[in-house]
């Protein structure tokens, strides 16, 4: 029996891979109900693959946008640089842009369905691991048991037990200076109504794309927003890693971008309410687990959210652990060694790429060049240098279009889904 600790977008992935090849999967999470919330996470060709391989393109097409294109702006609203996504840049399967608790949810009920309503037991927080002995002590309301699987995966997130306890002394995230404020506002659709934009620079950002169709009553859709700032007297010091704030503590610092595409104040003020996030991440470890242990997702590698790779790289860590464990299948823990030994180092890479701004680097570039904006982008930077910039994050990140190409061509079930994926567009319309 594989236990995985923890019901999120990686874990549940996990899971249904691993029923695909008759695993006994048995998921522990600690929260009582798992209610969509949350705003929105945009999910990369490369892992959007392994989700239709799993049966889910209709249901992604149901609920999330097929992202067109990102654009980058600065702060005066000119266009620096744009990029085609997904099916639109050519690549086999599309990018989306997602509510994420609305993405677990539907991965929940796969997980439901598919193994069985025991197969996830919700208020049920891991409390030890004993790596020596495969081991779980888990509680449950007012009592505890023990639990002994024969592998244990930790995919309970940034605050994870299982990375606290191998390694207690890392502390607490690392803190970047910068805060998000996050939140959801209907309003009228920007750009190609599947546009991602990103404006400003690494001090002072606004990121917005559409996570939902637009609304047939009154052509409005739901559209996720993150503003950012740098706060370096404000590091967090507290574990509420969600707060519900005041627009005021924000807003003030956008009160002038309003640009003819798109009313980034008018934005802000039309949202319900408005989250603060600290934006951490953690040093890569030198290795994820023990035995017949091992971590995925945020509780392995917490990035920054740039370059829309957190739940991508989630969901990649559970197709590479799924495979190493289908090629292993007498030497599990050799598994999870050889699955450490492909993730990691390229996760690590993209944790510290994002702190150098990843593809967002291009707005830094501008900033520093042009503060008062440009009459013409070619004086400021050529076309050669922003491309190549979108260039090498797509390889650091697995996002080459003949990589997601050769993916798809080795699966037969995948072959025939994308030869006739714009079919489940036009159905779910």
């Amino acid at each position: 029996m594989v236990a995985i600790v923890g019901a999120g977008i990686g874990g549940l992935s996990l899971a249904l891979m691993l029923h695909r090849h008759n695993y006994n999967v048995q998921v522990l999470e600690a929260v009582e109900a798992i209610k969509p919330l949350g705003v929105g996470i945009n999910l990369q060709p490369s892992a959007v693959t392994e989700l239709v391989a799993l049966g889910l393109l209709a249901d992604l097409d149901r609920i999330g946008v097929r992202t067109r294109e990102v654009v980058y702006f600065n702060p005066q609203g000119q266009s620096v640089w744009a990029e085609d996504r997904g099916q639109f840049a050519g690549y086999p399967v599309p990018q989306y842009s997602i509510h994420r608790g609305q993405l677990q949810v539907l991965l929940l009920k796969a997980v439901l369905q598919g193994l069985g309503q025991e197969a996830v037991r919700l208020g049920h927080r891991v409390l030890e691991v004993d790596a020596a002995s495969t081991a779980l002590t888990v509680q449950h309301g007012s009592t505890s048991y023990r639990l002994n699987p024969d592998l244990i995966i930790g995919a309970d997130g940034i605050h994870s037990t299982l990375r606290r306890q191998f390694f207690p002394e890392e502390g607490p995230p690392c803190f970047s200076g910068r805060m998000l404020w996050r939140a959801t506002s209907f309003a009228k659709p920007f750009l190609t109504g599947a546009s991602m934009a990103m404006v400003g620079h690494a001090d002072q950002k606004f990121v917005t794309y559409p996570i939902a169709p637009i609304q047939p009553s009154d052509g409005l859709q739901c559209i996720n927003w993150i503003a950012e700032l740098r706060v370096d007297d404000l590091a967090p010091d507290r574990q509420d890693w969600n707060k519900r704030v005041n627009k005021d503590v924000f807003a003030d610092a956008f009160a002038d971008w309003r640009f003819d595409w798109l009313d980034i104040p008018g934005l802000i003020d039309r949202a319900d309410a408005y989250y603060e996030f600290p934006m951490v991440d953690r040093d890569p470890l030198p290795s994820w687990g023990r035995g017949g242990s091992t971590l995925l997702g945020d509780a392995a590698h917490p990035m920054y959210p740039i370059g829309s790779n957190g739940a991508s790289q989630a969901i990649l860590d559970a197709k590479s652990l799924f495979d190493c464990l289908v090629k292993q299948p007498h030497d599990p823990q050799q598994a999870l060694r050889d699955y450490e030994q492909d993730r990691l180092p390229k996760t690590a890479s993209i944790v510290l790429a994002n702190r150098g701004q990843g593809p967002d680097h291009c707005l830094e570039l501008i900033r520093q060049r042009a503060p008062d904006g440009f009459d013409r982008l070619d004086d400021v930077v050529s076309n050669q240098e922003l491309h190549d910039i979108a260039a090498r994050y797509k390889a650091l990140v697995g996002l080459e279009k003949d990589r997601v190409r050769a993916r798809v061509q080795t699966d037969a079930n995948l072959r025939r889904i994308v030869a006739s994926i714009d079919q489940y567009q036009s159905a779910v319309a």
